[in-house]
């Protein structure tokens, strides 16, 4: 089957308003108004059945008390200990595990970590193999704790960092690495795999919600090629720390549990340029409902017919495990809509769940993307094997947070030639993305042509309603205004204007149209620096536009600051934050890595006695290394 998707970069243009010209057309338009939305995903829920105490001869009567007693003995057994607040407590050896994704998938016969080429397989059993030399727990999540039911005492325990390292059996865990391919920087690179994350298993928790426990940097697997399968101090503070930032900020993201260093050195090459140096080395466990990939898929689907089959396999395990609701619908849900094809030809997702399933992803994909793009996150690393199916952040490497708007910045050194990735094309690369995604379905026979374009034209409608909304929130605004918003980003470009102090502090403007010429950049000093007289006249032009598109509306002024501050974050994980951070943590001083957590907790908060980490970035902050990073771990 031959699928042509017509959306290359160079056709499909879905770049934020500013780098619009006034004649940009997307090729394609809905052809009736309409909105799909399909429930976040969720694990089915469980029930545990609990055995009744066997009966003897001459039973015991039983009081109230006894009875609660034992009720109570019962629950402990099987859920962990309940705290006064009723939520269950479970040391690490009470996991419920499931390993659904090793139990229902075809996997490699072979348990060596020999790099080769694994076929017909979605994984490989493999045991973390990292050496240790009295590993330490350094930082952790309470939060993510607590989605695993986890008793927060047990990262006191002695033992947590051996189990959390790899180094010593996590009772229950079923260790493995996944397979997939993908492409990297727009080329097909074949078989691509877990190099240095092996995943323990899946947890259970009380709400029935699964959770995957994946040690990232715990030792080599098949798919290491010929890298050592460890990870360094530097890159797993920035995934821990960001991970949990972009869940305090709202966006979909995977999570961690903890950050643990080795005690061993890992030798790096930090710039690819011959000079390797000894970095001390550390081990992230990281968590989420699932790090299937988009290359999970194209893997398969690239070996041609035999392999066929898993593609179908795999999308199964996805849709029963993390997108049951789609296989509940049925006809009389009327989710059939007209495509913007010539022919007028209407998809029925009802009918075809893979359909329905790639929409639901490229929906989410689109959500995920506008998210990053009204925070000023660009991820760095696009490629399709950083692409998750469930529309979350993944894969932390030389990601960055915009300081001065710049939309060609890019945070990956590797990326510098044709920026491929910087924060303009980010919208561009994941309908892109979503397209390769397409074609892999469309190549196991699951969707056809039109199902596939209308998942991308879903793609174009759904970035473009959330980006417009996030840009209307962080203004202001009660309705978007495309020349209010378009003007102001081509301001903040040009005078490189610091993205995230600039809409912080437009939240201090007042709707008053008779505020004096001379005040009305009075709420923008302190990031307006060193514009001319031609500037600032352009700025004091939109200002006036501004008051005037606010001042419309029925808002007061402090219940719109109120607003603006709820979207517009205070804080955000600048990279030299990160970089101070590990500076201290690689000399044994992780105080710093611990002000980060609490600090990005509430982004969105003043948090007094802080505002040191809301300044703009010192001149060092530029150099290589800090804003920018290859993607050598």
């Amino acid at each position: 089957m031959l699928l042509r998707v017509c959306c290359p970069s160079s056709f499909f243009y879905l770049r934020p308003l500013h780098l619009f010209s006034s004649t940009a057309k997307i090729p394609f338009c809905p052809s009736l108004p309409r909105q799909f939305r399909l429930s976040p995903s969720r694990s089915s829920s469980f029930r545990r059945m609990e055995s009744s105490p066997a009966s003897s001869s001459s039973p015991t009567p039983v009081t109230d008390s006894s009875a609660d007693t034992l009720a109570k003995d019962l629950q402990n057994q099987s859920l962990g200990a309940v705290d006064e607040g009723g939520k269950i407590k479970k040391k690490l050896e009470d996991f419920n595990w499931d390993h659904s994704f090793v139990k229902e998938l075809p996997g490699d016969p072979r348990t060596d970590v020999i790099s080769r080429e694994v076929l017909h397989a979605c994984y490989s059993k493999v045991s973390p193999s990292v050496e240790v030399d009295d590993p330490q727990l350094v930082a952790w999540s309470e939060s993510v704790a607590e989605l695993l039911d986890l008793d927060p005492k047990e990262f006191e325990r002695p033992d947590f960092p051996l189990m959390l390292s790899g180094a010593k059996p996590l009772p229950g865990a079923m260790p493995y690495a996944q397979c997939y391919g993908g492409h990297q920087f727009g080329m097909w690179a074949g078989q691509l795999g877990d190099g240095r994350a092996i995943t323990l298993g899946e947890v259970l928790n009380s709400k029935g919600e699964r959770w995957e426990l994946q040690l990232k940097g715990a030792g080599r697997t098949p798919y290491s090629r010929f890298a050592d399968g460890l990870a360094v101090l530097r890159s797993s503070i920035r995934e821990f720390l960001c991970s949990e930032t972009m869940h305090c900020l709202g966006i979909p993201t995977t999570r961690a549990l903890c950050l643990l260093t080795t005690g061993q050195d890992v030798t790096r090459d930090m710039f690819y340029d011959g000079n390797p140096k000894e970095e001390p080395g550390a081990i992230v466990c990281r968590v989420s409902q699932s790090f299937i990939r988009f290359g999970s898929y194209q893997i398969h689907a690239s070996r041609g017919k035999e392999d066929l089959d898993i593609v179908r396999k795999l999308a199964d395990y996805a849709i029963r495990h993390h997108f049951p609701h789609i296989e509940s619908m049925d006809r009389s849900d009327s989710l059939s809509f007209k495509t913007g094809d010539e022919d007028d030809s209407v998809v029925d997702l009802t009918s075809n769940k893979y359909a329905a399933w790639i929409v639901e992803i490229a929906e989410r994909t689109a959500t995920l993307v506008a998210r990053w793009q009204g925070v000023g996150f660009t991820h760095g690393v696009l490629n399709t094997d950083n692409m998750s199916i469930l529309g979350q952040t993944i894969d932390y490497g030389p990601f960055g947070f915009l300081d001065a708007f710049d939309p060609s910045y890019t945070p990956n050194t590797t990326d510098l030639p044709g920026r491929r990735y910087c924060f303009a094309n980010q919208p561009d690369i994941g309908l892109w993305n979503i397209a390769q995604f397409s074609k892999t379905l469309a190549v196991a026979q699951l969707i056809n042509q039109k199902e596939a374009n209308y998942a991308m034209e879903r793609y174009g409608d759904k970035f473009m309603d959330e980006y417009q909304a996030i840009m209307s929130k962080k203004l202001g605004l009660s309705k978007y205004n495309k020349e209010v918003i378009s003007k102001l980003l081509n301001n903040l470009s040009v005078d490189k204007v610091d993205y995230t102090n600039f809409f912080r502090l437009l939240a201090n403007v007042k709707a008053n149209p008779n505020t004096p010429e001379n005040e009305l950049l009075k709420p923008l000093k302190a990031v307006l620096l060193d514009i001319g007289k031609e500037r600032k006249e352009a700025w004091i032009k939109w200002m006036r536009s501004y008051i005037q598109e606010v001042g419309g509306s029925e808002v007061s002024d402090e219940e719109r600051k109120a607003r603006m501050d709820s979207v517009n974050p205070k804080y955000i994980l600048r990279n030299y934050l990160c970089q101070s951070a590990i500076d201290a943590a690689e000399q044994g001083d992780f105080s710093e890595v611990n002000n980060l957590i609490r600090l990005m907790k509430r982004p969105y908060e003043e948090q007094p006695g802080m505002e040191k980490y809301a300044r703009l970035p010192p001149a060092w902050a530029y150099r290589p290394g800090v804003c920018m990073l290859s993607c050598s771990s």
